[in-house]
């Protein structure tokens, strides 16, 4: 993402409006050539790619665009410290062995290769004197050699950058509230899963057929405003652009430009935003265990139907997303979620929201593997029905509870 001094916005009342570019000819021209510098510059220190960046943006008055879609490039690269030993060991065998000789520009070149002979012995491969030279202080951030860049097209980079303008507006968000209207199922698994993920504050009401509220707390309504909450919550936006039909409001907490007072702002976003999501959709499915369930059911002849995450259970302050459904022609609806390897928090908040939704409809595969007790779970008073097993979870034993 965009740090804060290349983010740019305006104000329109207490509406804050982020800058946005245009996918046009001018500007697609633009990120081809910083991309094609970035490609040309494989092989050398960053501090030269540096001086590159520096003589393309010159003193144009755009300085702050070309500096942003730059940001967002290097953060594709991978610059390496390419040195024979670790820089700090190589110094520290150079300096001793120059120690032993009078300064001067010839000794010097001896020095090195004098060295040079001693760790092509020890390595067992050629080492000139250049390469130690260049990997004495490799290891400071301007020396690093860019060795990979896994380069967007033109059109994917300016979508990067105006995703990344819109996401810095939630770095001074003191509420956040997402309404996320009926979607697929997975859709909004891939969502809640990355709200986990980036540890967020958040209370959900709703449920699938009507669509989810998601209440968020901001970085700014924390005691002190944490940065890194900020980040979390900008990094969230493009997995909310993998559901199809949501909207967004936002109150920020801003700075008066001239007054240097705190003040209030508000943005609003939507499902027609036109933003482009860098992130990658859902996996089909979470692991190679429910991939070899659904591959063995397939195989089985019966009038059952297995179907994917297409139904939700509402508890208070959360949701709970089972894994698959199960349907009979006679209108018999099953719900089947498989607990294999976690660890003990996800285990107890697991059935714990098992028992907060209290549904007697629900089938929970578990592992053998899991010591339970260990971690403080009883299934004496668990809702479900039980399906144990072992390295794979056989159709027919789920079957065998379902009939």
């Amino acid at each position: 993402m965009l740090p804060t001094d290349l983010l740019t916005h305006r104000l329109n009342g207490e509406t804050i409006v982020p800058k946005r570019l245009a996918i046009d000819t001018k500007n697609l021209e633009l990120a081809a050539e910083l991309i094609a510098c970035f490609q040309e510059s494989i092989g050398n220190s960053q501090g030269e790619l540096n001086e590159r960046l520096q003589d393309f943006e010159g003193d144009s008055p755009d300085y702050r665009i070309k500096r942003g879609l730059a940001h967002l490039l290097k953060g594709l690269c991978e610059f390496e410290v390419i040195s024979p030993l670790e820089p700090q060991v190589l110094r520290e065998r150079v300096f001793k062995v120059a120690a032993q000789t009078v300064p001067s520009s010839f000794n010097s070149q001896q020095t090195l290769k004098n060295l040079a002979l001693q760790l092509s012995h020890e390595l067992q491969r050629e080492v000139i004197a250049e390469e130690i030279r260049m990997g004495l202080y490799a290891d400071l951030a301007e020396n690093r050699i860019l060795t990979s860049f896994d380069a967007p097209t033109p059109e994917e980079l300016l979508h990067r950058y105006n995703l990344s303008q819109v996401q810095g507006i939630f770095y001074k968000a003191s509420h956040l509230i997402i309404n996320a209207h009926r979607n697929v199922p997975g859709q909004y698994k891939l969502l809640f899963r990355y709200l986990k993920l980036f540890q967020l504050m958040a209370y959900i009401e709703g449920d699938a057929e009507h669509g989810f509220t998601i209440t968020i707390d901001g970085p700014t309504s924390l005691f002190s405003p944490s940065t890194r909450y900020g980040l979390a919550i900008a990094k969230l936006i493009p997995a909310l652009l993998h559901v199809t039909k949501w909207s967004l409001s936002a109150a920020l907490q801003l700075r008066d430009f001239y007054t240097n007072n705190w003040k209030t702002g508000r943005f609003n976003l939507d499902s027609e935003c036109g933003l482009i999501s860098h992130y990658p959709p859902g996996k089909t499915y979470d692991s190679m265990l429910e991939a070899s369930f659904v591959d063995r059911w397939e195989s089985l002849k019966t009038k059952w139907v297995l179907e994917r995450e297409v139904d939700l259970i509402p508890i208070p302050g959360s949701v709970m997303i089972p894994d698959f459904r199960l349907v009979h022609p006679d209108g018999r609806i099953f719900l089947l979620e498989i607990v294999g390897y976690w660890r003990p928090e996800y285990l107890q908040k697991k059935f714990s929201q098992v028992r907060k939704a209290n549904c007697d409809n629900l089938i929970l595969a578990i592992s053998e593997r899991l010591n339970l007790e260990k971690v403080g779970v009883k299934l004496n008073d668990c809702p479900a029905r039980i399906v144990w097993f072992k390295d794979k979870l056989q159709p027919k034993s789920v079957l065998a509870v379902l009939e």
